[in-house]
């Protein structure tokens, strides 16, 4: 019976209340009601932010330490958060669309962590691979994880970065594939940030 709670405080991930056989993996999953993910895109006339939910998601803890994680996006749930009425709807109903991410066809997103380098306390460097419409590519970006006083919940924030969409196959009113889109051009760089939550119940 081992308690990890101090050393997982020290590095911000936790497990409380777990026994863990030595090399034996544990799952923590995140809250999907308490998780986000928010998006930035912008064109040359100015740009747009919102959200997107997860389905669900887990972190992976062997050996005193976080070692991977899975995400699932659902694409059916991007929401914009700066219009309002029918242009809030229209632009959601693009996004949605073939033009972009096509979420009838590609309904899910996926995030796979394949590796975390400590650079700090609370802080890592984290590697993944990201498939968006059958297409999977590899991410980087920086992350901070935090513990509750009490033990029982992990904040994992990451910092503001960014992918270029036409990796994926989102090439609509891309500069890099369509020449002379003048003011009607959107920039290829989508910005996210992402918040996750966990609980040991």
């Amino acid at each position: 019976m081992k308690n990890y709670q101090k050393t997982l405080l020290n590095i911000g991930a936790l497990i409380i209340g777990t026994n863990m056989a030595n090399g034996q993996t544990t799952l923590i999953n995140v809250d999907t009601n308490k998780s986000i993910v928010n998006w930035e895109a912008s064109k040359v006339t100015g740009k747009h932010h919102g959200t997107v939910t997860l389905l669900s998601g887990n972190i992976s803890i062997a050996n005193e330490a976080p070692t991977g994680g899975t995400f699932v996006v659902n694409m059916k749930s991007i929401a914009n958060l700066d219009l309002s009425g029918d242009m809030k709807n229209s632009l959601e109903t693009h996004l949605k669309s073939k033009d972009f991410f096509e979420v009838e066809k590609y309904p899910t997103t996926v995030f796979t962590i394949t590796k975390l380098t400590p650079k700090g306390t609370g802080k890592y460097e984290i590697n993944g691979t990201l498939t968006i419409k059958d297409k999977t590519n590899p991410i980087t970006f920086e992350a901070t994880a935090n513990a509750s006083a009490d033990g029982k919940t992990l904040t994992v924030k990451s910092d503001r970065f960014s992918i270029d969409r036409t990796k994926w196959n989102v090439i609509y009113g891309s500069g890099s594939f369509f020449k002379g889109l003048a003011d009607k051009a959107i920039n290829d760089d989508i910005f996210f940030e992402i918040l996750l939550e966990a609980t040991i119940k």
